[in-house]
């Protein structure tokens, strides 16, 4: 009977069932693309680290441990990594570069790819005697291979252009271009003086089917009380997957938004269906069908189409995972091999098939409470009216889906509540606003309107009309692009406060102590004022409460973060706050009194964290001398300003004889004058660096702009429902519009009017929706300025939404006209007779 009464409808139902093609689409492709970089990150784990197995330590490795470290592996090479502002002599160009001088040996996993191909291996080999430099460093300043770079107070031939380096990806290049030099060469430059930021890292290759974690599990409390850091090739593809695991997981979200736009479109088709079949459904029950059959036999169709639209967006979604390594191609450090995923499709086909079967579901339960006694009065629908009290059932399980679905992406309970009802949110938003817009028609008409107007007007609220479901579709999907772009600028205005007033756009660090004199004096000669002056001091935590490090490391109950127990700490010493900050408990940083301990100020979410108390003893490693301090008070700290901020504050009197370097921060008024200091700061002060805070703003920017390309790339799925479900929505009211259009033809109304009062009521509705949509994105990116990013909200970045009111409205009469031309079409005659 299913297949049967079908016949007639397939067309109109496969229409809109289709709407739910590209959430499965975009869900399918997503979660493929998600398994496929899982598994590329495996194969190619070994290539991501170059190596077996890295030390790294911001202090040389301890002699006495050398021993020890020499009989690791069959290879080793070993690297010292640090920033510099480096120059081209010919062009004269300079930029601050991460200099990594390396000794010979590594990669021994991964293709180094240069030009010419011979660079790489002349210096893995340690034959080279220049440089390397990457790409985007040689293109900025337009220098070729065989020009010459200065990195300190060492000049190099540039031997080869780095293409490609492994576990680099095009983004670490444009944040930080890299610059290698063979280690040999490191003590020419002069750039490494006391309390200078360096990275020593040593690479160890074994032998194969060695397993290297059980190898240095011996050695960890060795390395952890010198503070040195492992890395083998299982912690980097654990840590590089659960990164990349995120990104999928939050476009997975997305994707998800797109798959329930569509069920909305189901919802509404299905309603609309329902609509047309009561008097068949009548006619069953009179034969003898119970309400249950009847049910039966509609959801059969409603699933029989669902699965179809799911494996159809199952097979469109194969063909989205080949795109998506190309849109994602600079985030990536591997090569994604691409392959359909199984589990990706089965759980897009099911997902597709619940999904579309409970928003089916909603409608067609009035079908069980049709009354046989309709086949003879066509006004008896007071047995579809009342509420069907499975309807609550049905709405709890979506309910439960949604929050389900979001948990098992999310993995936090937090966030996929979170999600589902900031969702929920949404969708009673704008269907009170389908509602209330309805109500308001009808209770107060304006009845003093013109014809076209008014029969405008009247379809928002006439039986079988879409304004619920239309309103909720593209006012999803306008509220998802706008939240979007609205973040989007949140973020860059966080940076953009550095170009703008009289804020510092230039910080140069590590001066050393007999350098600030005459660093300031360079910078007064250049016109260049001093805004700023910190001194810093690395030090590590050694205990708490005099409980030691390694203690509580062990102590898993603690709640106490492991970054808070191994980071390296740079601190300054101060006895006032400064602008970006606020006491918020105790007292700022003071010294000691009566042969006690000084008192420091921590920032207040760190003092959260870490789970500390005003009074409790602080234990800190100061480059081997232990020094002891009680924790006096918290401060607000603004971290989005731009000048130096602390976790940690000292007061003045303790750590001025400690080994320390120094921190300016100035404003330069344009580029030539950034580059001339620059220039002064090579030639005089070759280990100062200097970032200009510009070139930060406009990198951000790129990194930004791309990320945003790649969240709408999945966004513009939901976008593509919405209007899927439009034109859809038109297309399955054919009938009744078929119906009221040769109605107002017989009563005299001409093409153009009955064609005008169309477009008008689907603008409407677009300019509603719209306005609906991009007001709850205001709102969600003021929600996400107060509460996740703790920023002013950018009203200046609500001024492009009237254009996007505009559009959306535009596009939606647009359709609307568009698909209810084959309407004025149909003769009057005709359509008379069918109804005879």
């Amino acid at each position: 009977m299913a297949w049967r009464d079908s016949r007639r409808s397939r067309s109109r139902l496969a229409l809109f069932m289709s709407s739910i093609v590209l959430g499965i689409a975009a869900l399918v492709g997503i979660n493929s693309f998600g398994d496929n970089l899982a598994r590329s990150i495996g194969e190619q784990a070994r290539e991501l680290l170059g190596a077996d197995l890295v030390l790294s330590s911001s202090q040389p490795f301890d002699a006495k441990l050398a021993p020890t470290l020499q009989k690791l592996g069959q290879r080793r090479s070993d690297e010292a990594s640090f920033a510099s502002l480096v120059s081209f002599p010919r062009t004269q160009g300079v930029r601050l570069a991460q200099v990594r001088a390396l000794g010979p040996g590594f990669p021994y996993y991964g293709d180094w790819e240069t030009q010419p191909a011979a660079a790489a291996a002349q210096f893995k080999a340690g034959q080279s005697v220049g440089a390397l430099v990457d790409d985007v460093l040689l293109a900025q300043f337009d220098v070729r291979v065989g020009d010459s770079v200065k990195v300190g107070t060492l000049t190099l031939p540039i031997v080869g252009r780095v293409l490609n380096t492994p576990g680099q990806t095009g983004f670490s290049s444009a944040v930080a271009p890299k610059v290698f030099i063979p280690k040999s060469l490191l003590a020419r430059t002069n750039l490494i003086k006391p309390g200078s930021r360096v990275q020593y890292r040593t690479y160890y290759q074994f032998a194969p089917a060695t397993d290297v974690a059980a190898t240095i599990k011996p050695l960890e409390a060795k390395l952890e009380a010198s503070n040195i850091d492992s890395d083998t090739v299982a912690s980097r593809q654990q840590q590089t997957g659960r990164a990349f695991r995120d990104l999928t997981r939050f476009l997975s979200l997305v994707a998800f938004v797109a798959l329930l736009l569509g069920c909305v479109g189901v919802a509404s088709a299905v309603n609309l269906y329902v609509q047309e079949k009561l008097a068949s459904v009548a006619v069953l029950r009179c034969l003898g069908a119970s309400g249950r059959q009847a049910l039966l036999i509609y959801l059969i169709q409603t699933s029989g189409l669902g699965l179809l639209g799911a494996i159809i967006g199952a097979a469109l979604g194969a063909v989205v995972q080949l795109v998506l390594p190309k849109v994602l191609g600079s985030f990536l450090p591997v090569a994604v091999s691409v392959a359909v995923s199984p589990s990706a499709v089965a759980i897009g086909l099911v997902t597709g098939l619940a999904m579309a079967v409970l928003f089916a579901l909603l409608p067609l339960l009035s079908i069980r409470r049709v009354s046989p006694l309709r086949v003879l009065r066509a006004s008896f629908d007071e047995d579809t009216t009342a509420p069907d009290p499975l309807r609550g059932l049905v709405l709890g399980i979506v309910l439960i889906f949604i929050v389900a679905f979001a948990y098992a992406q999310t993995r936090e309970w937090k966030q996929a509540l979170g999600f589902a009802a900031g969702l929920l949110v949404a969708l009673g938003a704008l269907a009170g606003l389908g509602l209330g817009l309805r109500y308001l028609l009808r209770r107060y008409f304006p009845v003093g309107w013109s014809y076209v107007a008014r029969q405008g007007l009247a379809n928002l609220f006439r039986p079988q009309n879409q304004t619920v479901t239309l309103i909720i579709s593209l006012g999803l999907g306008t509220f998802l692009l706008a939240t979007l772009f609205l973040t989007q600028a949140l973020l860059l205005s966080r940076v953009q406060l550095s170009a703008s007033g009289q804020q510092p756009n230039l910080v140069l660090f590590d001066i050393q102590t007999e350098q600030q004199k005459g660093v300031e004096q360079l910078l007064l000669q250049q016109g260049i004022p001093i805004m700023q002056r910190v001194p810093i001091v690395t030090m590590r935590l050694a205990s708490i409460n005099r409980r030691t490090v390694g203690e509580l490391r062990k102590d898993t109950a603690n709640g106490i973060p492991r970054f808070a127990l191994t980071r390296e700490y740079r601190v300054t010493y101060r006895d006032t706050l400064s602008a970006s900050e606020k006491l918020t408990a105790g007292t700022p940083p003071r010294p000691a009194v009566a042969g006690g301990l000084p008192r420091v100020s921590v920032d207040g979410d760190y003092f959260k964290r870490v789970k500390l108390k005003l009074g409790d003893t602080l234990t800190f490693n100061v480059q081997g001398a232990p020094l002891s301090a009680v924790v006096g008070g918290t401060r607000e700290v603004d971290w989005a300003r731009v000048q130096t901020n602390f976790l940690v504050v000292f007061p003045t009197g303790v750590l001025e004889p400690a080994p320390q370097f120094h921190v300016i921060l100035t404003r330069v008024k344009d580029n030539q004058q950034l580059a001339a200091a620059q220039r002064a700061l090579v030639r005089d002060f070759p280990n100062v660096s200097a970032i200009d805070l510009g070139l930060v703003l406009q990198t951000v920017d790129e990194i930004l702009s791309k990320i945003s390309f790649v969240i709408r790339f999945m966004a513009g799925f939901s976008i593509l429902t919405g209007l899927l479900v439009l034109a859809s929505s038109v297309l399955i009211s054919r009938y009744q519009r078929t119906r009221e259009s040769v109605l107002l033809r017989t009563l005299g109304a001409s093409r153009s009017q009955i064609l005008r009062i169309t477009v008008l009521e689907y603008a409407l509705l677009g300019t509603l929706a719209a306005l609906a949509g991009v007001l709850l994105a205001a709102l969600a990116a003021w929600a996400l300025a107060f509460w996740v990013f703790e920023t002013p909200f950018v009203s200046s970045s609500l001024l492009w939404l009237p254009a996007l009111v505009a559009l959306v409205a535009g596009l939606t009469a647009l359709i609307g006209g568009l698909n209810s031309r084959s309407v004025l079409s149909q003769p009057p005659l005709a359509v008379l007779r069918a109804e005879g």
